[in-house]
């Protein structure tokens, strides 16, 4: 598909040129993760105006950048891995001490969150430099803002990443995210997803949500029961193509029947507003303080009917 973005890098100068873009500084710069037209206009002020791009794979950003009208020289790049993440960033530090604007980009996505760009940013600060960060695409936060989660789960989540491509130690992994109750979000390689579908299968009816080649052209979102999730893949031979971020959601919080439990809220809510009696059942019970609040709800219903 050929787009062109001329009308976006000219409305990026204008909406950014006025502020402040301070030298010798490092801007963790956001880039799409598939839809080209998801870049901040910020972004691409910064990055046409910046005086080295440092990134994973120059040969991939120099095609992103044309393709939004930006052209660097050779000297504007600097190659910045997994595997030369600590000199390569030494190189940076050198370059912003000499007063330059520095914009780090990985393949796709932000920087940092599973990608290369950590490292680089605390031996920034270390140094005693500065380091903006430029958000925008990241396939975690775009598949949890699409696939929902129960009103009564206010847990947050927790980001797990890539697990071990070793099937006894993926498999252990599996075996602590059964065990952590929160959500959790996962990323995959399309060569890997089969047998991270079937290691997911012990965590049975726990529901888990699939994203694939996300804000792509063939973009699929899909919730399925882990122990479905080989067979939902086996579906479709072109379910097992592409990049995959996935969310195992939140595990059920069920309160045991507990005549017990039923007393002390009944107790403490005669006295006391829901949450706080609730919050002090769970301190007194060790129950979960979700499961508590619903069946107060329960009761509380039950009492005005």
């Amino acid at each position: 598909m050929n787009v062109n973005f001329d009308s976006a890098l000219t409305a990026a100068h204008a909406a950014a040129a006025a502020q402040n873009h301070p030298t010798g500084t490092l801007y963790v710069v956001a880039t799409p993760i598939g839809n080209l037209a998801d870049i901040s206009l910020r972004a691409l002020h910064v990055l046409s105006l910046c005086d080295t791009v440092a990134c994973e794979d120059t040969r991939h950003s120099q095609t992103l950048l044309r393709a939004y009208g930006i052209d660097k020289s050779a000297s504007n790049w600097l190659a910045l891995h997994q595997h030369n993440e600590a000199e390569a960033s030494e190189e940076v530090i050198r370059r912003l001490q000499s007063g330059q604007r520095v914009a780090y980009v990985s393949d796709a996505g932000t920087p940092a969150v599973s990608d290369p760009g950590a490292r680089l940013a605390w031996q920034v600060q270390s140094a005693g430099l500065r380091v903006i960060p430029l958000p925008g695409a990241s396939s975690v936060t775009s598949l949890l803002s699409a696939c929902g989660t129960p009103g009564h789960d206010s847990s947050g989540f927790i980001f797990v990443g890539f697990l071990s491509s070793k099937a006894t130690e993926r498999g252990h992994a599996v075996e602590l995210l059964n065990q952590e109750p929160r959500t959790q979000v996962l990323l995959e390689a399309p060569h890997r997803i089969e047998a991270l579908a079937a290691a997911l299968g012990i965590l049975g009816d726990r529901p888990v949500t699939v994203g694939r080649e996300l804000t792509k052209q063939f973009e699929e979102i899909a919730t399925v029961p882990a122990k479905d999730l080989s067979a939902w893949l086996s579906g479709n031979a072109q379910r097992t193509r592409g990049e995959f971020a996935l969310v195992v959601h939140a595990q059920t919080q069920v309160l045991a029947e507990s005549s017990d439990n039923d007393r002390l809220l009944k107790i403490l809510m005669q006295e006391l507003p829901l949450k706080t009696a609730v919050k002090l059942a769970a301190e007194i019970s060790g129950e979960a303080k979700n499961a508590l609040y619903n069946r107060a709800l329960e009761l509380k219903q039950a009492s005005a009917g």
